[in-house]
């Protein structure tokens, strides 16, 4: 290797380092990192435990929903972001109504599981459509909004790999914990989605880290935008100036 070599090789490996911290930040931004990890885990936990404990219903549905508006209160009181609280929330909020409604504890977790195969249904169908969900989720956060789907195909590969990883996984979770709703008990149930909430996800981020950090740097729509509004302010200003001194020269 040359001295001329060296600072390119350099100068790659800054800028796929670079490309690696930002998708890092976006896919903590879009998915909540571990602390959404544990306000998505927490409050399904605490019922299944309860529930495993006493068998009450109404006391475990209770308790979940509890903790997870004290999620919500605790991200509040420290100005944090609540969309991960919130959605948590939402959805314990619809699984308590679901088993007081209906009286059989295992419906706490048919919403959430229902949320799940429609996701992975609209993972599979947006990418199918040319538009992979995932695109759709992490370009605003990338600053290149829809600009991957006709300026920056290699982008748009990596996208619809990813959205076919979170697809095909949410299939697979799918496949095991339908078939548990209508066999097992509340208890089995319970621990088994558990146990399926974090390993799944993070092996779809893992994967999406995988094909993004590897694609074409994101273009930054945004960036874009304020260079040809200083270019127009620019040119106005020219035009302005040349009419000026045709006037003082007339």
């Amino acid at each position: 290797m040359t001295s001329l070599d060296k600072p390119t090789e350099d100068t790659e490996k800054t800028q796929s380092d670079d490309a690696r911290a930002v998708t890092e930040a976006a896919l903590f931004e879009a998915f909540g990192g571990v602390r959404g990890m544990v306000e998505t885990v927490l409050p399904g936990l605490l019922f299944v435990a309860i529930f495993t404990v006493n068998k009450d219903l109404h006391t475990s549905a209770i308790a979940a929903l509890a903790v997870s508006l004290v999620l919500v209160v605790v991200r509040l009181v420290r100005k944090d972001t609540v969309k991960h609280a919130f959605s948590g929330v939402f959805g314990v909020a619809f699984g308590v109504l679901f088993a007081m409604f209906t009286g059989n504890a295992k419906d706490f977790y048919l919403p959430g599981m229902l949320y799940t195969l429609g996701m992975a249904l609209a993972y599979i169908i947006t990418t199918l459509a040319g538009v992979p969900l995932i695109g759709l989720i992490l370009g605003p956060i990338f600053k290149e909004n829809l600009s991957w789907r006709t300026r920056n195909p290699g982008r748009k590969k990596a996208y619809a790999k990813a959205s076919w990883a979170w697809g095909l996984i949410l299939l697979a979770k799918c496949a095991i914990l339908f078939p548990l709703y209508w066999w097992a008990n509340t208890a089995q149930l319970g621990w088994v989605l558990v146990a399926l909430k974090i390993p799944p996800f993070l092996l779809a981020v893992w994967l999406t880290w995988v094909f993004l950090a590897k694609a074409p740097a994101p273009i930054d729509v945004f960036a874009e935008m304020e260079a040809e509004e200083k270019a127009a302010e620019e040119r106005e200003a020219a035009a302005s100036e040349a009419a000026g001194r045709h006037r003082r020269q007339g």
